[in-house]
């Protein structure tokens, strides 16, 4: 984890194999081809995203193989789920790129492992975050009025699209703020 309490490429891809195993156990090339599908539908083909090992989880009790019938099945452990949510818990880095969208992708498709009151923190996150990238990207788009007309229409077509994504993130929030708000009435 770096410094600022945000995952590493290495960690994006344990997150992504440790949630996808709390969803479902399963075989190892299942789970191999799981991670690695939807790693690369995010970044694209990424030899860097692709060293973490599954025989390192198992190696350090997150995951653990189970037998059945024809094949050994994985599954997470006790510790593989605490150290599940430890990941999720992070924070976002500034800025965008193809790890952030991973990590941002992989935190709201496995955001329901953790209790309510964490989720809504980890959409808070994610809303600071992407009103950090638009506020940044607004500002490039003002200095760049005069530079190129090109330049101009295809940041506004990125302020667009980040827009949109920040007011999905608002409503996923005020979600699961009323569903937090009514676990604390009953």
């Amino acid at each position: 984890m770096y410094t600022d309490n945000t995952l590493t490429p290495r960690e994006a891809i344990r997150l992504c194999a440790l949630g996808t195993l709390a969803s479902d156990p399963m075989p190892y090339d299942d789970l191999v081809f799981a991670v690695r599908h939807f790693v690369s539908r995010i970044t694209g083909p990424s030899l860097e995203l692709m060293g973490e090992s599954i025989e390192l989880l198992k190696f350090e009790s997150l995951i653990e193989e189970k037998g059945g019938d024809s094949e050994t099945i994985l599954q997470i452990t006790d510790q593989g789920r605490q150290d599940l949510q430890n990941l999720l818990r992070t924070n976002l880095r500034a800025g965008s790129g193809d790890i952030n969208d991973l990590i941002m992708a992989l935190k709201i498709k496995f955001l329901s492992i953790l209790p309510t009151v964490e989720q809504v923190a980890q959409a808070e996150i994610l809303i600071e975050t992407c009103e950090s990238e638009l506020a940044r990207l607004d500002d490039l788009r003002a200095h760049q009025e005069h530079a190129s007309s090109h330049l101009a229409e295809w940041l506004d077509i990125e302020i667009q699209m980040l827009s949109g994504r920040l007011d999905w993130l608002i409503a996923l929030k005020s979600e699961l703020s009323d569903k937090d708000g009514s676990r604390k009435l009953a």
